[in-house]
């Protein structure tokens, strides 16, 4: 089964600058990781692997800083890595990463696409699905758990809120992973030894033969009008009590005509 994995940088906080000029994150100065939704969706291309054989490759959109990065999947066990880095791609919105992905994944061959079901510097969740609307592949979103495959099928258990689903899907196919479903292996010695000297693709938007106009901040159409930080205020005072008695206040407010005995 050859599987390519779409992995992203993230910045490692919650304290994230805005450029006033351009309405875009401040990346300069910020730890990066890899996002974890896409960690585990790397994880879960790697036991297929040990089932099923084939390859595991990633795909990267970002500056050139993302080698960091690469280097660290290398030595968790990934096969190739691929980056795509442009400086027309700067500013790049969800319908633009997401045409400028497929447009280069036309051009490899593949049985399975997984992505993260979100980043955690956009929460957005929508470069996914679009890619498989792009390609025009069945897509399963949020996966809990990769159950098998066979046949050229994969079995998947999906989350909702209050329930679980067993579904199979006809590849090739997409589907976005959850951090929660599994715990990424720790990096072997070997690996990490070796992933120096391992290289990656490096794709521009001249490589993909993609119009500059349909990439980066020309080529996106959401808009966005403001950002702030919200600020944090507290409304509600605070109250030292024992034990006993702030169990049936909290009774009280939870249930207010329920009556609770002194």
């Amino acid at each position: 089964m050859n599987i390519i994995v779409l992995v992203k940088l993230v910045p490692n906080t919650t304290e994230i600058k805005i450029d006033k000029e351009t309405n875009t994150l401040i990346r300069t100065g910020v730890k990066s990781i890899i996002n974890p939704d896409d960690l585990a969706g790397v994880e879960e291309a790697l036991k297929l692997r040990e089932r099923y054989g084939g390859t595991v490759k990633t795909l990267t959109m970002g500056p050139s800083q993302a080698e960091n990065m690469i280097r660290e999947l290398y030595a968790r066990g990934v096969n190739h890595c691929y980056l795509l880095c442009d400086r027309k791609f700067a500013g790049s919105d969800t319908w633009a990463t997401s045409t400028i992905i497929s447009t280069f994944l036309k051009q490899l061959d593949f049985d399975l696409i997984i992505a993260g079901y979100q980043a955690i510097d956009g929460d957005t969740a929508q470069v996914g699905p679009q890619i498989a609307e792009f390609l025009n592949l069945p897509q399963i979103t949020h996966v809990e758990q990769i159950i098998s495959a066979y046949n050229g099928n994969l079995i998947v258990e999906k989350a909702y809120e209050t329930e679980l689903q067993t579904l199979r899907v006809k590849l090739p196919a997409l589907i976005s992973t959850i951090s929660t479903m599994n715990r990424p292996r720790y990096m072997n010695a070997w690996d990490i030894w070796t992933c120096f000297d391992k290289p990656f693709d490096t794709v521009t938007c001249d490589d993909i033969n993609l119009d500059p106009k349909l990439v980066g901040l020309n080529g996106s159409p959401t808009r966005v009008k403001k950002t702030y930080t919200k600020q944090l205020m507290q409304k509600s005072p605070k109250e030292a009590l024992e034990p006993e008695v702030a169990a049936k206040k909290i009774a009280r407010l939870i249930y207010p005509y329920m009556e609770v005995k002194s």
